[in-house]
C-alpha cells in the first residue's frame, strides 16, 4: 500500500493544493517516522515539532486564500544545521555551538517560508561542514540507509540520510567542495550544486571565496528542480548573481524539455596526481556514457593532465575559511577543525589572493574547454561509500584531509569555477550501495543539466529503489 512518504514532494504538493491531503497530516506522518527511525540514521540534530505543526496549520489556512501558491506549499523541507533559522538551535555540527540559537533567518530560510514549506528540523552536518563525512560531537553519525555501517557522506549527510530514509520528501543542503553531491551519491539521491550566485548565502556567514552555495537534494529530478525554484534568486547584499532564466521560465519547466543532442566529455581519471578511481565508479561512468550515446548524445573520452595546483590552493582557501569563523572555545573543536584553523591562520594575504586568482584561471580554462563540450561526465566520487569512521584520522588530521581529497577528487572543480553540477543515482554496485555519477555544465546553465538528468531518469528511473528502512 502506498504511504505518504512514498509520494514525491510534487505529488504531495498537488494533493495539498487540491484539498486531498492536509499539510498537518503530512507533517505528523514525517514527525512520527523521525521519532521512530532518526536514531538509526542520524539524519536530524534538532527536530522542531511545534514549529512544524504551526507552519503546517498556516499552510492549510492559506489554501483558502486567493493567491498563487508554490508547488511545494505545505510540503516539509528540513534545513541543514549550518544554516540559521531564527529561534532554532544551530549547532553547525560543533560542541562549541551546542546551544547556540540565532535570531536571524538565512535568506534561503526566508524563501522557504515564503513558499509555504514546513520545517521538520535541522539536519546533521560535520563541524562547520569541513569534512565529507557527517560525524561530530553533538549527534550520532549520519548513515546511508542502504547499509547502516556506511557513512551518509557530508557535509549535507543528515539531509541525504533524511531524504533517502523517508524522513523528509526533499531537503536543502549546501556545497562548498561537493557537500550536496557527495551525500547524494552515497545515499542514492539526485542533488544539484547550483551556479555561483544562483542562491543567496546571506545574510550571515557569507562565503567570500565563492566556493559554497545552497541547493536541493531529492529523490527525483522534478522535486529538486522545484526546490531550486524556491531557493533561487538574488537577495540584498549578494556578492554574486547568476544569469536568470528567460522570463516566465522555471527550473521545473526544464524537466519536460527534451535536451538537444549534446557533446559530452567523459572524464574517468581525476586531475589530482596519485589518486586511483575504484572500478565501480569507472563502470558507473562508462555505463552512463553508453546510455547517453543511446539517447543520441555524443560522449567522448577526455584526459586532462594531472596537476596538483587546484588541490593545493583549495586546501589554502578551505583552511582560511575555517579560520575566519569566530569560535568561543577552541578546546571544544575536533582535531581536523583545529588543524585547518591553524593552517588557515598561517596563509598570508597574498597567498590567499593568489589562490582565489587560481580559481578564476581554472574557471577560464574550463570555460574554454566547454567551447568543445556542452557537459562533462565523471564519477561523483573516486570510491564507493565509506564505512562510518573510515575517513577520520583524529591522530593525524593532515593525513585525514589528504584522505578526504582522495575520496572526492572530482567535485571541488565546480566549486572553484562556480559552475553548476549534479549527481545522479543511476547505479548500485554488487554490494547494494549507490554509486553516483556527476554532470557539470556551463556557468549559469542549470537548465541543460536538469533537462538532461530528467531524460536519463525517464529511461533509467531510480526513485522506485528504496532501502530496507523505508
Amino acid at each position: 500500500m502506498t504511504q505518504l512518504h512514498d509520494l514525491t514532494a510534487l505529488e504531495q504538493g498537488e494533493l495539498i493544493s487540491t484539498g486531498k491531503l492536509s499539510p498537518v497530516e503530512l507533517t505528523d506522518h514525517y514527525l512520527d517516522r523521525i521519532d521512530r527511525l532518526n536514531a538509526s540514521v542520524g539524519a536530524y540534530v534538532t527536530v522542531t515539532p511545534e514549529t512544524a505543526r504551526e507552519q503546517a496549520r498556516q499552510a492549510e489556512a492559506a489554501l483558502g486564500e486567493d493567491r498563487p501558491l508554490s508547488p511545494l506549499h505545505g510540503v516539509p523541507v528540513p534545513v541543514k544545521d549550518l544554516n540559521f533559522v531564527a529561534g532554532v538551535r544551530a549547532t553547525q555540527g560543533s560542541a562549541a555551538f551546542a546551544e547556540y540559537v540565532p535570531d536571524t533567518d538565512d535568506h534561503i530560510v526566508t524563501r522557504l517560508r515564503q513558499a509555504g514549506t514546513v520545517l521538520l528540523g535541522k539536519t546533521n552536518t560535520p563541524e562547520f561542514g569541513l569534512p565529507c563525512y557527517t560525524e561530530n560531537q553533538v549527534a550520532p553519525p549520519a548513515r546511508t540507509p542502504w547499509d547502516l555501517d556506511y557513512s551518509a557522506g557530508g557535509s549535507s549527510g543528515g539531509a541525504g540520510a533524511a531524504v533517502a530514509s523517508g524522513l523528509a520528501p526533499l531537503a536543502q543542503g549546501s556545497d562548498g567542495g561537493g557537500s550536496i553531491r557527495i551525500p547524494s551519491s552515497v545515499c542514492g539521491l539526485f542533488g544539484i550544486k547550483p551556479s555561483r550566485g544562483r542562491v543567496s548565502s546571506g545574510p550571515t556567514l557569507y562565503d567570500i571565496s565563492g566556493l559554497s552555495t545552497n541547493g536541493p537534494m531529492a529523490r527525483t529530478v522534478a522535486d529538486a528542480a522545484a526546490l531550486l525554484d524556491v531557493l533561487a534568486g538574488p537577495m540584498p547584499g549578494d556578492s554574486f548573481s547568476a544569469p536568470p532564466l528567460p522570463a516566465g521560465e522555471t527550473f521545473l519547466d526544464q524537466v519536460d524539455r527534451e535536451p538537444t543532442s549534446l557533446r559530452i566529455a567523459v572524464l574517468t581519471a581525476p586531475t589530482v596526481p596519485g589518486i586511483s578511481v575504484h572500478p565501480d565508479c569507472v563502470t558507473a561512468t562508462e555505463k552512463t556514457a553508453d546510455l547517453l550515446s543511446s539517447l543520441g548524445h555524443h560522449p567522448q573520452a577526455l584526459e586532462l593532465p594531472a596537476d596538483d595546483t587546484l588541490r593545493l590552493v583549495f586546501e589554502q582557501v578551505w583552511a582560511v575559511m575555517a579560520a575566519q569563523r569566530p569560535v568561543p572555545d577552541e578546546s571544544l573543536l575536533m582535531p581536523l577543525t583545529r588543524h585547518l584553523r591553524a593552517r588557515g591562520a598561517s596563509v598570508s594575504g597574498p597567498d590567499f589572493a593568489n589562490a582565489l586568482y587560481t580559481f578564476r584561471v581554472v574557471g577560464s580554462l574550463v570555460a574554454a574547454l566547454q567551447q568543445d563540450f556542452d557537459v562533462i561526465l565523471s564519477p561523483t566520487l573516486a570510491q564507493p561509500p565509506a564505512l562510518v569512521g573510515a575517513l577520520r584520522d583524529d591522530a593525524d588530521p593532515a593525513q585525514e584531509f589528504d584522505n578526504l581529497a582522495a575520496f572526492t577528487p572530482f567535485a571541488a572543480l565546480y566549486n572553484a569555477t562556480g559552475q553548476p553540477s549534479v549527481s545522479l543515482p543511476l547505479h548500485w554496485n554488487e554490494a547494494g550501495l549507490p554509486i553516483g555519477v556527476m554532470l557539470g555544465g556551463r556557468y549559469g546553465d542549470e537548465a541543460t543539466l536538469i533537462s538532461l538528468s530528467a531524460q536519463l531518469e525517464r529511461v533509467h528511473p531510480w526513485a522506485h529503489r528504496k532501502p530496507a528502512i523505508w
